[in-house]
């Protein structure tokens, strides 16, 4: 069986950019690591906040354009639906994280996800006794 797994947006900006290249690099390692092992899972808001960061760091939208193709074409996309609203509006009220992680968490869990990656989160915590928060730029994440 293949395990689902989440990327917080904030992956994508470090695949598609080069500012931090050990991080574009661990991220580029990571994506060829899951292709046919896992599958990733994001939202229709991943993809928003993609395009909102990329165009805010000038990037053409005609490249933005591209790469939300690739990305779409190479990941489950997951629409965020009133009961995400509903289920983030829970995990925000349990855990205290920002909306929109709050937003991601639910999503991840909607979908099944047994991990989310992402660098803005509290490593190892783990949500509603079944998604890990895991960092895939500390040593010690085996993501």
């Amino acid at each position: 069986m293949i395990e689902k797994v989440f990327f917080d947006t904030n992956l994508f900006i470090y695949a598609y950019t080069t500012n931090e290249p050990e991080k574009s690099e661990a991220i580029h390692a990571l994506l060829q690591d899951y292709s046919g092992k896992k599958s990733i899972v994001i939202s229709t808001q991943v993809l928003s906040e993609f395009y909102a960061v990329m165009a805010k760091h000038r990037h053409p939208h005609e490249k933005i354009v591209d790469y939300l193709n690739e990305l779409i074409s190479a990941v489950t996309v997951s629409a965020v639906t009133t009961r995400s609203i509903e289920k983030a509006l829970s995990i925000k009220g349990k855990y205290a994280y920002s909306w929109w992680d709050s937003l991601i968490l639910a999503s991840a869990l909607e979908n099944g996800c047994k991990r989310v990656c992402s660098e803005d989160m509290r490593h190892g915590q783990i949500i509603e006794d079944a998604l890990l928060i895991e960092n895939p730029f500390l040593p010690a994440a085996g993501v």
